[in-house]
């Protein structure tokens, strides 16, 4: 098209009887015009300025005519313009003198699409009324071409940017740079496109700023412009952003966000927002502001911005489908900014050398949110995330047939098992061999999978436990994680620190919050609970030698584990933590109590602590029994022992001392007699320390011995609170002992401990 107009020349100096012809079109972009009329001596076209320093520039300004004799003539000029000229230049270059000309703007609906110069009628004089209205009727058929002409090269433009957007690598290299070519396209000062996230509900872009790159997030709502436009999907064509008139049509809650401009001192005013549409999704959006020539943007620029924003949105989708294929397990992570790629790279490895769970780093480690987790297995494996959730109550029919211990080793539930289907909660639903398995357990019915951490699973399989489980000890198998495995870990990470360190700093190199830490000491925990341990005895080594981990059961110790010596400041402090203690204060002892579920227990430990040679801080655990007293049924006694226990327990008055070694049930066997005996006609009251067992009915008190509450005292008020019986945890001192004889022999029983071997020593 453009070859065609340019070659139209001769046929013009024909029609004006003159010798030579320019046709310029109008590059908006740069504010000139251009003409490609001379091909001789290497000059490919004429470039001018829109300006009185040309004359086709002065036309192409103003739109006036101009008719002129000698254009060498100044004062010829002057009388069109004081500052209009002749660009000499141009004579010079091609070796021509223009002397007469008659020059025309050329408009279409209104619009300049470029001029028509005429040069040097062959008379001589000026070009007469006729030539002029001659070159007035042609102007609007050139107008009209060269406006097609425009069209073919925007579109032509806008093929190669909508190739240059596909070509793309990426959604960020789109963001940023692209942006330039499609800014002129629209003769806009300012361009934003801006992505998707579905995630925050927010749209972003990206700018550079010197060498940084600088994020720009607006929230999808009617708060601004384009927030507005993504979340009602439709165009908007504004004159005035700062006229609240025009935004009633677009949405009534629609305000403009001028804090850009107080912070730039540019001002907003046209705008043209759209969305980028893939179908029904949102992509993103495509903002331009200030148109450069007019007052707003025209229909020609919105039938351009849908194309270009159509364009945008196909290479938005086929980014996000790409990315969605290239998605590792948990890239979510990093796309959305939770963590960086640094701290993923070093959970990963951390996994990977202690032969850990990467979910496990992630969780103990970087302290994530099980729900961002599951959301990045959501999106990985296209699957519903379902995390646990008390309000969920699986049926004890879900699992007919089915083992939980094996369930929780081969990490999947049932959520939902009917006659027809079933919904299992599995980590990896990509494991061909395991969904085969489960496949084969439910052989007749349609599997439904959803996605699920191991945490979640297993909690789910914790909350599903009957009692009988939880009393064969499946809860605890459940829960259980083998020590060698945290002491592999542990021998690892010693290494690497000692290797690492300094000597004097090497016991301060792990913190008491590491994930390896806290998972070590609950082993201990659960496990001494498990065996029927009474006592947890924590005793670090001097120097560089290892933590002893000592238990005792049936009245003996025994050596349980050894702890590298790295670790010992780490477990005590730890320890502290859990009794809610003083972690600062190594010099003093210090007593608390831990309190922790395991399955759906929950169980108590009383802690001392004590420092000992070396700096160092030794802790015995005491496990406390469970709340309710055992029966004395279920106290393995001998018939004739168990009839001779209960018949003394029901005597109104006398003494009764259970004696043994440390950790040897006394407070049990002491609780389980008050159980037996604990009747509405009966006043029992206790003097502990500490409470362990708590059981209705009774009145029980805490010793205090800062305070001077101590056994006698207690033992005194409870001579004048009308008790039927008496129960103190231990014979102490003299006269706690004078006070108990006494009571008993005044109508009272009296039950307590002593710290003997056997009976004879008792009264010896």
């Amino acid at each position: 098209m453009g070859h065609i107009i340019f070659s139209l020349t001769e046929e013009l100096k024909n029609l004006f009887d003159c010798e030579a012809v320019s046709i310029y079109a109008v590059d908006r972009d740069n504010r000139q015009i251009y003409s490609r009329n001379f091909k001789a001596d290497g000059i490919e076209e004429i470039r001018l300025d829109l300006s009185t320093k040309s004359l086709a520039g002065f036309v192409a300004a103003t739109g006036k005519t101009l008719n002129i004799i000698d254009a060498y003539d100044e004062n010829e000029l002057k009388q069109y313009h004081s500052e209009l000229k002749l660009n000499k230049i141009w004579d010079e270059k091609i070796k021509f003198k223009t002397k007469s000309a008659l020059v025309v703007a050329l408009p279409f609906n209104k619009r300049l699409m470029g001029v028509l110069e005429c040069l040097n009628h062959e008379s001589g004089e000026s070009f007469d009324e006729d030539y002029v209205r001659q070159a007035k009727e042609l102007s609007t058929t050139l107008g009209h071409a060269l406006a097609k002409l425009e069209v073919e090269d925007v579109e032509s433009r806008i093929q190669d940017t909508a190739h240059a957007i596909h070509s793309a690598g990426t959604i960020d290299e789109i963001l940023l740079e692209l942006q330039q070519p499609i800014l002129q396209l629209f003769d806009s000062k300012l361009i934003t496109i801006y992505a998707v996230d579905e995630i925050r509900n927010e749209i972003y872009s990206k700018v550079k700023s010197g060498n940084q790159i600088n994020e720009i997030r607006v929230p999808i709502s009617e708060a601004s412009i384009s927030g507005c436009v993504a979340m009602i999907k439709k165009p908007a064509n504004i004159g005035d952003v700062y006229n609240p008139e025009e935004f009633k049509s677009i949405h009534p809650g629609l305000k403009f966000d001028s804090s850009w401009d107080k912070k730039t001192g540019l001002r907003t005013k046209s705008m043209l927002v759209y969305p980028l549409l893939q179908g029904e999704d949102l992509m993103g959006v495509m903002q331009l502001v200030n148109k450069n020539h007019g007052d707003r943007f025209s229909d020609f620029d919105e039938r351009n911005a849908q194309t270009i924003a159509h364009t945008l949105a196909l290479a938005f989708f086929n980014q996000q489908k790409i990315n969605r294929q290239k998605r590792t397990k948990f890239g979510f992570l990093v796309e959305s900014g939770i963590i960086s790629q640094d701290e993923l790279n070093e959970a990963i490895a951390k996994a990977r050398k202690n032969r850990l769970d990467i979910e496990t780093v992630l969780l103990s480690d970087l302290k994530l949110k099980r729900k961002d987790l599951g959301k990045s297995l959501e999106l990985y494996y296209s699957l519903t995330y379902q995390g646990f959730n008390d309000s969920i109550v699986l049926p004890q029919s879900n699992f007919s047939g089915l083992n939980k211990t094996y369930l929780a080793k081969n990490h999947w539930v049932p959520l939902q098992n009917d006659e027809n289907s079933a919904l299992i909660l599995v980590d990896d639903p990509t494991d061909k061999v395991r969904i085969q398995n489960i496949q084969m357990i439910f052989p007749k019915k349609k599997l439904e999978l959803k996605v699920g951490l191991k945490i979640d699973i297993r909690e789910f399989l914790l909350s599903a436990m009957t009692e009988d489980e939880a009393i064969s000890g499946a809860a605890e198998e459940i829960q259980k994680e083998e020590m060698s495995s945290l002491l592999d870990t542990l021998h690892d990470e010693s290494t690497d620190v000692v290797e690492s360190m300094q000597d004097d700093d090497e016991v301060n190199a792990i913190s008491e919050t590491d994930s390896t830490i806290v998972r070590l000491v609950n082993k201990v925990l659960t496990d001494a609970y498990d065996q029927g341990i009474s006592d947890i005895h924590i005793e670090p080594g001097n120097g560089k030698k290892p933590v002893k981990v000592r238990f005792r059961k049936d009245g003996a110790c025994q050596v349980y584990q050894e702890i590298p010596f790295l670790y010992k400041q780490a477990i005590i402090s730890r320890i502290k933590i859990m009794s809610k203690l003083d972690i600062a204060e190594r010099r003093m002892p210090q007593d608390g109590k831990i309190k922790m579920k395991y399955g759906r227990k929950e169980i108590e430990y009383r802690v001392a602590t004590c420092p000992t040679v070396g700096g160092n801080e030794d802790a015995v655990l005491r496990i406390l029994a469970a709340s309710k007293p055992m029966p004395l049924e279920k106290m393995n006694f001998s018939e004739g022992n168990l009839e001779l226990i209960k018949d003394k327990a029901t005597k109104p008055y006398g003494l009764i001392l259970v004696v043994g070694p440390t950790g040897s049930g006394k407070t049990t066997t002491l609780h389980s007699c008050l159980g037996y005996i604990n009747k509405p006609e009966r006043k029992i009251w206790t003097a502990e320390d500490p409470v362990e067992i708590t059981q209705d009915g009774l009145r029980q008190v805490q010793m205090l011995n800062k305070i001077g509450l101590d056994f006698a005292r207690a033992m005194k008020s409870f001579l004048r609170g009308d008790p039927d019986v008496i129960m103190v945890g231990e014979m102490r001192d003299a006269e706690t002992c004078s006070i108990g004889l006494e009571a008993s022999l005044t109508g009272h029983l009296v039950f307590s401990t002593l710290h003997t071997n056997s009976a004879p020593e008792t009264i010896t």
